[in-house]
C-alpha cells in the first residue's frame, strides 16, 4: 500500500514550509509528495523548490481554484490513499504515517481522525471536536454528515479509487467529497490520534455566504430537499444556541 500526501499551495511562502517540514518530519518516509502550486507570484515556488529532492511531483501552472488544483492532485497521484495536507496544514504526529499503515487492511477505503485548530502562528486554539460543535464518532457513516463536515479534510484519508474529483465551483466540495467517499466505503477506519493541524480562516470562511448556499446544494444532493432545509434550520438553532452560550463566540 502507498500513501500520496498532496499540498495545494498558492501565494502561501508564509505558511508552506512548516507544512513540509511537518512531512518531512515523519519516520515512515514511504510515500509519494505532491505539490501543486497555482503559479504563485511570490516565494512560495522557491520554498517548493528548496525540497525538490524529496517531492515526488512539483506542478507549479495556473489554475480555476483551490478544488480544481486539489483534482489536479488526485489525478497527479499514484499511491492506494489520497491525504490532503495543503499549506498551512500540519501533520501533528511524527509518527501518524507509521500509524495510518499500520491501520490500514485490504478492506480500508476511509481512515479518519481528530484535528488541532491553529492561528497563523501556528499555535493550538483547541480540538476541533472540542471547540466546535462537530462532535467525532468513532463509528462514522456517511449520514452523519446532515448537519455540516464532521472531519477535518485535513484528517480524512481515502483510497483513490474511490474517491471521486471534486465539484469545482462549490466552496463546500470537500463536505461532497467526503461524502461521496463514505458512501463508497466499505470498511472505515477510526484513527485514535489527532491526525492534523489545520490553519483556520480558509475559503470558505472568507466567502461565507457563498459557502453556506453552496453546503445547501451539497446536502440538497445527498439527503434531498426536505432533508437539506430541515438540517439547516437544525444548523441555525444549534448556531444561535452556541453563540449565545458563549457570549458572541460561535468557537
Amino acid at each position: 500500500m502507498l500513501l500520496s500526501i498532496i499540498t495545494i499551495t498558492y501565494n502561501a511562502e508564509q505558511f508552506l514550509e512548516r507544512t513540509i517540514q511537518s512531512i518531512l518530519a515523519q519516520t515512515d518516509q514511504n510515500f509519494e509528495y505532491i505539490i501543486i502550486d497555482g503559479k504563485s507570484k511570490d516565494g512560495t515556488l522557491a520554498i517548493a523548490e528548496k525540497y525538490k529532492s524529496r517531492v515526488d511531483k512539483l506542478i507549479s501552472e495556473p489554475d480555476k481554484g483551490l478544488y480544481d488544483a486539489m483534482n489536479k492532485g488526485l489525478k497527479a497521484a499514484t499511491g492506494d490513499f489520497v491525504w490532503f495536507m495543503n499549506a498551512g496544514d500540519e501533520i501533528n504526529d511524527n509518527q501518524a504515517v507509521e500509524h495510518i499503515y499500520n491501520a490500514i487492511s485490504e478492506k480500508t477505503d476511509v481512515l479518519y481522525g481528530d484535528t488541532y485548530f491553529v492561528d497563523n502562528d501556528g499555535n493550538i486554539q483547541g480540538l476541533r471536536s472540542e471547540i466546535t460543535p462537530h462532535r467525532l464518532p468513532k463509528n462514522l457513516k456517511w449520514q452523519d454528515m446532515k448537519l455540516g463536515m464532521l472531519v477535518c479534510h485535513q484528517a480524512f484519508i481515502a483510497r483513490k479509487s474511490i474517491a471521486p474529483l471534486y465539484m469545482a465551483n462549490n466552496l463546500s466540495a470537500d463536505v461532497d467529497w467526503e461524502i461521496e467517499c463514505l458512501k463508497r466505503a466499505k470498511k472505515i477506519q477510526y484513527l485514535d490520534f489527532v491526525v492534523a493541524k489545520y490553519l483556520t480562516g480558509g475559503v470558505s470562511n472568507q466567502q461565507l455566504k457563498r459557502s453556506l448556499l453552496d453546503r445547501y446544494e451539497v446536502l440538497k444532493k445527498h439527503f434531498g430537499l426536505s432533508g437539506a432545509i430541515t438540517a439547516h434550520l437544525q444548523i441555525l438553532f444549534r448556531g444561535v444556541n452556541l453563540i449565545v452560550k458563549k457570549r458572541g463566540k460561535y468557537w
